[in-house]
């Protein structure tokens, strides 16, 4: 069983021989990784990453961790901007920048302050979309018709088959309606409009659903299927959720159906990406037809133990260790943790995928990872 067999038939609900494993780095872990002996290749190499060193650095890439630690799955779509879903296709405009930070005008009018040398949640400065008449009038029509331009075909095509020959599950992996209404609208707008403007909120799920669909109907024509795709909706902040289940039963579920219904129709498999307090929405997402959950933040109230007692007959897990552990760097508590999740996700007869429970932030040292895919290695068989 190589892994591409494995991941397939653990989300379907067959047997595995062992606990499959997938992660998520920072750009800039495995740039300081590099200096603790991570390998680099040459940009072109086969198994050259996606994620670029600064400018004299560009010739050299850190090596995919996907074949370098050997994982069970490859994201087809991991490079910037691989899915223009913004209204303006192709646009983007500095506003405002110094040594540290920029301030970036995106396709739907809205502004975001971001990082220049560390990955974080970047700040809400300054939106266009504030109403029903603006959204109609300005944006609403240029997501009518399929545009090619929103994909880099060559790069896709690049990926997903790299992975298919290396016969890893491979995924694409894209925002979906929340998201973009946040990128769109901002929050405080947003969660104003859930509430005063749902038929503007439907309306516009209503376009970016038919949009979203018409668009990969299209890349499955010209690319290939992969076997999966995350749908990245971040419903949930600490301990609670963004909005109320009725709310999100109101104006998301049957969006989220829909589409998740439209990749089971093509034989793709829809898997779910939530940051944050997601355990009141497992049974929507079940009854959605989503097949997996990741990553189920600890930090955030998740617990992936909890989660699989109760929906292990009708979910995939994805993630659940805690990274603030291996951010510690304590090894003997990487170990415990580490076993605690494999071991008991095997007890209660779960399916799950090892991995962290957001993403591998710089703060891990190459070292802590390293000895935690260690202690899996030892633990993963069935």
């Amino acid at each position: 069983m190589d892994s591409i067999d494995r991941v397939r038939s653990l989300l379907h609900g067959e047997p595995v021989d062992y606990v499959p494993i997938n992660d998520f780095f920072w750009p800039e872990t495995l740039r300081a990784w590099t200096w603790q002996g991570y390998p680099t290749v040459g940009a072109d190499h086969e198994l050259a990453g996606f994620i670029p060193f600064e400018e004299s650095e560009r010739q050299e890439r850190p090596i995919s961790p996907n074949y370098y630690f050997g994982f069970d799955m490859n994201d087809g779509s991991h490079f910037q901007d691989w899915f223009d879903v913004m209204p303006i296709v192709g646009f983007s405009r500095i506003i405002d920048e110094n040594e540290d930070w920029y301030i970036e005008e995106n396709g739907a009018g809205a502004m975001h302050k971001y990082w220049k040398h560390k990955s974080g949640t970047p700040e809400h400065v300054h939106f266009a979309m504030t109403n029903r008449k603006v959204w109609e009038k300005e944006y609403r029509p240029l997501l009518l018709e399929v545009d090619r331009r929103r994909f880099n075909f060559g790069e896709i095509r690049r990926e997903l088959g790299r992975g298919t020959r290396h016969r890893l599950f491979t995924y694409y992996d894209h925002l979906f309606l929340f998201e973009i209404l946040r990128q769109s609208l901002g929050d405080i707008c947003l969660y104003e409009s859930l509430l005063l403007e749902p038929g503007w909120i439907l309306d516009f799920n209503r376009v970016y659903t038919d949009f979203i669909v018409a668009h990969m109907r299209l890349l499955f024509q010209e690319v290939g299927k992969p076997d999966g795709v995350w749908v990245c909706e971040d419903l949930g902040y600490r301990n609670a959720l963004f909005m109320s289940p009725r709310t999100y039963e109101e104006l998301f579920f049957p969006f989220h159906k829909e589409y998740a219904d439209f990749l089971r129709s093509n034989g793709v498999v829809p898997l779910f990406h939530s940051c944050g307090y997601i355990e009141e929405m497992l049974p929507r997402m079940i009854a959605a037809g989503f097949s997996a959950i990741h990553p189920m933040e600890v930090k955030a109230g998740c617990d992936a133990l909890r989660f699989a007692e109760k929906h292990r007959d009708e979910l995939t897990f994805v993630g659940g260790l805690d990274v603030r552990v291996l951010e510690a760097g304590d090894k003997e508590r990487i170990r415990v943790e580490t076993a605690r999740l494999i071991k008991g996700m095997k007890s209660l007869g779960a399916r799950y995928i090892f991995g962290s429970d957001h993403s591998i932030s710089s703060n891990v040292s190459l070292d802590s990872f390293e000895y935690a895919l260690q202690t899996y290695r030892e633990l993963r068989g069935l």
